[in-house]
This record gives structure tokens, C-alpha cells and sequence, in this order.
């Protein structure tokens, strides 16, 4: 079985201006729907949030289209063993492309995408994960996943808000998941698009 995990600690970033305000145009997405192995991540994240004493976050359609988005992105396109890691995205869609390194030279393409892809306004903050494993069931697969995560002390203290994440107070979650690669995306402001509906309705 072949896993990687890499969290990406993201700085929040504003650009603002005490005379101008940029005009936001408002982008139109479709509509946004969550798998049920999505949704047994979201839970499951949630329910280890219960048991530290933390609140539940809010499922976000917009996160989740980032996060489905990147996901997707990196089956098709990423390459492990390269200087970019999975934070990267590739020049192959609508979004800019953006070599995540080591050095954070360039994190700031990586803050910045839900603004880019959604109308949410606010910097995101990554968890990623991949596996090869041949899973016997989606429950299994999400379980997996959070145990990983549970098991790194940066993806766990993003998710339990601990060490530089205690004074963040998460309203917002996207969860995507596509191919082998699994991404989180929190966020410190609610999301004004909703939730996501269930992919099988």
C-alpha cells in the first residue's frame, strides 16, 4: 500500500485598500453534490471533532468544488516525485497553475483558489491524501483516510484545531475525493453558497 500525506500550512492572506474596492463578479458554478464517501469523511471528521470537545463544521459546496476540483486534477495530472508536491495544480484547466515546493515560495497560488474557482471569498487551508490501496467498500476508504490523517501531527492538528490552528475557528468544509486522491479544504469564514446536495438524489 503506497500513501502520501502532505498538509500545506496556509497563511491567511487579504487584499484590501482604504479608497478602492475591487468589484467582485460573482462566478456561476453547476451544482454542487457530495458522494456518500464524501459524506462518510465529512461525518467522520466531524464526529472526532465531537470527541476533542469541538464543534461540528458545515459542509461547504463551495470547498467541496475545490476540493473535487483538485482532486481531480491531480489524477489526471499530477506526478509524485517531482519538486511540486500535491498541493500543485497543473496548467490544465481553469485555474492557475501553481508548483507547490517545499519552501512555500510560491503558497500564495494555493491561499488564493477558492477565491479563484467560487465566489468564496476567504483563504483555504489543504489536507490531501492518496492510496492505492484496493479498499473493499467507499466506508472503508474514508475511514482510512481519516486515520492517516489522525496519525500525522500536522493534517491532526488542522482538523482539531491545535498548536497554530487553536485560535482558528473553522466554519466551512469541502471534501473531494476522486480516483486515488482525497483532498479537505477548511476555511475561517461561512460559505454564503450553502451545502452541497447528495450526489444521489
Amino acid at each position: 500500500m503506497a500513501r502520501l500525506l502532505i498538509v500545506c500550512l496556509l497563511l491567511v492572506f487579504v487584499s484590501s485598500t482604504a479608497y478602492t474596492q475591487k468589484e467582485i463578479v460573482a462566478k456561476q458554478l453547476p451544482e454542487i453534490c457530495i458522494t456518500p464517501t464524501e459524506f462518510d469523511l465529512y461525518s467522520l471528521i466531524n464526529e472526532y471533532r465531537a470527541q476533542k470537545g469541538l464543534p461540528a463544521v458545515k459542509l461547504s459546496a463551495s470547498l467541496s468544488f475545490v476540493a473535487r476540483t483538485h482532486a481531480r486534477d491531480q489524477t489526471d495530472n499530477f506526478k509524485d516525485g517531482g519538486r511540486c508536491n500535491m498541493h500543485s495544480w497543473s496548467g490544465k484547466g481553469a485555474w492557475s497553475a501553481c508548483c507547490y515546493t517545499p519552501d512555500h515560495k510560491k503558497a500564495k497560488c494555493m491561499w488564493s483558489k477558492p477565491r479563484e474557482l467560487t465566489n468564496y471569498q476567504a483563504d483555504g487551508f489543504e489536507i490531501s491524501f492518496y492510496s492505492t490501496y484496493p479498499y473493499s467498500s467507499p466506508e472503508s476508504f474514508a475511514k482510512d483516510i481519516l486515520d492517516g490523517w489522525k496519525k500525522s501531527p500536522g493534517h491532526n492538528d488542522v482538523i482539531i484545531n491545535k498548536k497554530i490552528w487553536k485560535d482558528m475557528k473553522w466554519q466551512a468544509i469541502g471534501i473531494g475525493i476522486y480516483g486515488e486522491y482525497a483532498d479537505v479544504w477548511f476555511g475561517a469564514v461561512e460559505d454564503d453558497a450553502g451545502e452541497p446536495v447528495p450526489c444521489d438524489k
